[in-house]
C-alpha cells in the first residue's frame, strides 16, 4: 500500500535531497539507479519494515550522483505491482521529488513495521523475507523471522534451564558464539529443537543473534550468564 505525495519543484526539497545523498547508503537509506527489478527494490522495503525502517531512492546512482528518472510514473507503478505481492500489506510513503530538466526522484519512506515479518511471494511459489544488515538487505533466517514475530506479541517468555542450557553457556563462555549448527553438534539436539531452544533463549534476553549473510550468530545479552 502506497501513500503518494506529488510536488512540484521545490528547490528546499532539492538541496534536503542532496543532503541526505551525501550521507551515502547504510542501515536506513538506499539507493537505486532505476527499477529494472522491481521484486529486489520491494525486498529492501522489507527488510527496512522488518528492522528499523529506512529510505529508498529511486534515481539516485551508487556512486552518489543524482540523474533521476524520466519516467517516475512508469518506475511508480511497477513498484506499486510489486508490492501487491508483499504480506502483510507493507505501508510506504512515496514522494515524487522533481530535479528540474524533466528528471524526477521517488522517494519512499518505511517505518519499521508493528506486524513483522513481512514476506514477498517468489517465482517458484515460496515466501522469503529480508533484514536490514548495515547497508545490505539479507533473506532473514527461519529464527529470525519467529523471533520477529514473537516479538510482536510482547508477552513474558520463560525458559527451563536444562542439560542443552547448560551445555551452550560452557561452549558461549569459551567460544564468545555459536551458530545454529554448532548447537546441533555440541547438543546433539535436532534442528527443530535446537532451533526452538536458541529462539527461546533470544526472547528471554538471555542471547542476542546477530545476523549475517553468512548466518546467524548467538552470544550472550549481557555478558556472563550465571
Amino acid at each position: 500500500m502506497k501513500i503518494r505525495e506529488s510536488l512540484v519543484y521545490n528547490a528546499q526539497q532539492v538541496r534536503q535531497l542532496i543532503d541526505l545523498v551525501a550521507q551515502g547508503e547504510g542501515t536506513t537509506l538506499e539507493f537505486k539507479r532505476k527499477v529494472s527489478h522491481p521484486e529486489k527494490v520491494v525486498r529492501e522495503m522489507i527488510a527496512f519494515a522488518n528492522t528499523g525502517g529506512g529510505v529508498l531512492l529511486v534515481g539516485i546512482a551508487d556512486d552518489g550522483s543524482i540523474p533521476g528518472l524520466k519516467y517516475p510514473e512508469d518506475e511508480s507503478h511497477v513498484i506499486s505491482e510489486a508490492l501487491k505481492k508483499v504480506s502483510p500489506a507493507l505501508p510506504v510513503h512515496e514522494t515524487f521529488i522533481p530535479l528540474g530538466g524533466s528528471r524526477t526522484v521517488l522517494q519512499y519512506k518505511i517505518s519499521e513495521s508493528r506486524s513483522k515479518p513481512h514476506f514477498i511471494d517468489t517465482e517458484n511459489n515460496s515466501r522469503e523475507s529480508f533484514i536490514r544488515i548495515q547497508d545490505k538487505s539479507v533473506k532473514a533466517s527461519r529464527e529470525m523471522r519467529e523471533i520477529m514475530k514473537r516479538k510482536q506479541l510482547s508477552k513474558d517468555v520463560h525458559f527451563r534451564y536444562g542439560e542443552h542450557e547448560r551445555i551452550l553457556m560452557k561452549y558461549l563462555e569459551v567460544h564468545q558464539t555459536i551458530t545454529l549448527k554448532e548447537f546441533m553438534l555440541v547438543s546433539g539436539l535436532k534442528r527443530f529443537f535446537a532451533s526452538k531452544k536458541l529462539v527461546l533463549l533470544v526472547l528471554a534476553n538471555v542471547l542476542r543473534v546477530i545476523p549475517s549473510e553468512k548466518g546467524d550468530q548467538y552470544t550472550l545479552a549481557f555478558g556472563k550468564f550465571s
